[in-house]
């Protein structure tokens, strides 16, 4: 059977206008912007609207049109959307069918929500990675938007200062010939036995939201940082040493890392037990804290515009999130 090499053909990103900043947290709950950056990294955050416009579907339209803009096609050259989303628009129908409407397209694309939080973006690229090699689609779209303003306790100073809203997205397709743009490994797991360590109880099937828990505050994300701190940063270090290991590469292949922005501290603690310098992450936490599947394709296209990566270098994607999901890529852009 034939197989194909990959290329990323295009990027693009959008983060809402408005900007909490942690010296604003400081009116909201007890904290102060010295302490909040000293243990995330974080500076401030983008929160999306509620009147409309910047919700999760609307941001990943936003940063698709950029990214068919980079990538010199059209929407109906699509064949596959992967929406990697915690925070979906609705949760019917999926948020990957209400974007193909948004971008006009008329093709009846294959369109798929991912529901791996943090690690949706990498679920995404991996698997959409498998179709093009074995030629069962040609061109896809991945997506990590999301819109965690609307799931953070905003009264629990432990939780709102690390969460933001925004969208990244990547046009990835056949490699034309010649070209030397490739996918060399990438791996994809998780571990459900540590799903107690940050999840979402209320709201499913199992334990409908009521009025109760909505005055409770129940309902909100909740998170377990130290266990979740051992476990992130454990395995983001694992998955990077397999995916370099499998591509038969060495550390100094590596130009750049695009890491789960998550917290300063597991992204400095990931590189030291990989073995990596600093100087190869690509780091951007500080503007816009965690967005979740978002923060992955954020920081690569940032890096892409900023003149950091360019063809030819060698990348790692690594994530890590509720589930446990987690998931690397070694890739050549």
């Amino acid at each position: 059977m034939k197989t194909y090499e990959i290329k990323v053909l295009g990027t693009g990103m959008y983060a809402p206008k408005k900007i909490v900043t942690n010296v604003d947290l400081e009116s909201i709950v007890e904290t102060n912007d010295q302490w909040i950056y000293e243990r995330t990294g974080i500076r401030q955050r983008h929160i999306s609207s509620t009147e409309g416009g910047e919700f999760p579907t609307d941001m990943a339209y936003h940063a698709t049109i950029d990214a068919l803009k980079a990538a010199n096609i059209e929407a109906n050259d699509i064949d596959l959307i992967l929406f990697g989303s915690c925070t979906p628009d609705v949760k019917l129908p999926n948020s990957a069918s209400i974007l193909q409407v948004k971008l006009g397209m008329t093709n009846n694309c294959a369109c798929l929500d991912i529901a791996a939080a943090c690690s949706g973006f990498v679920y995404g690229f991996n698997m959409a990675t498998a179709m093009i090699q074995t030629g069962m689609i040609k061109k896809a779209l991945i997506v990590g938007s999301e819109m965690l303003s609307r799931e953070v306790n905003w009264k629990d100073r432990n939780s709102c200062i690390l969460f933001g809203d925004g969208c990244g997205v990547a046009i990835i397709g056949r490699a034309e010939e010649g070209s030397e743009s490739k996918v060399y490994s990438s791996v994809l797991t998780a571990d459900g036995t540590g799903g107690e360590f940050f999840d979402q109880p209320i709201g499913g099937a199992v334990t409908p939201l009521t009025a109760s828990h909505i005055e409770e505050g129940s309902h909100f994300m909740q998170m377990k940082g130290k266990e979740m701190f051992k476990v992130a940063t454990r395995t983001l270090a694992e998955n990077a040493q397999k995916v370099i290991t499998e591509a038969g590469l060495s550390l100094e292949d590596i130009d750049w890392v695009v890491p789960h922005q998550a917290n300063i501290r597991i992204i400095e603690t990931t590189a030291k037990l990989i073995g990596i310098d600093m100087d190869k992450m690509i780091v951007n936490i500080q503007n816009y804290g965690n967005t979740s599947a978002a923060t992955v394709p954020i920081a690569f296209h940032e890096a892409i515009v900023e003149g950091k990566i360019k063809r030819g270098d060698i990348v790692l994607f690594d994530a890590f999130g509720a589930g446990l999901t987690a998931g690397a890529t070694l890739l050549k852009y």
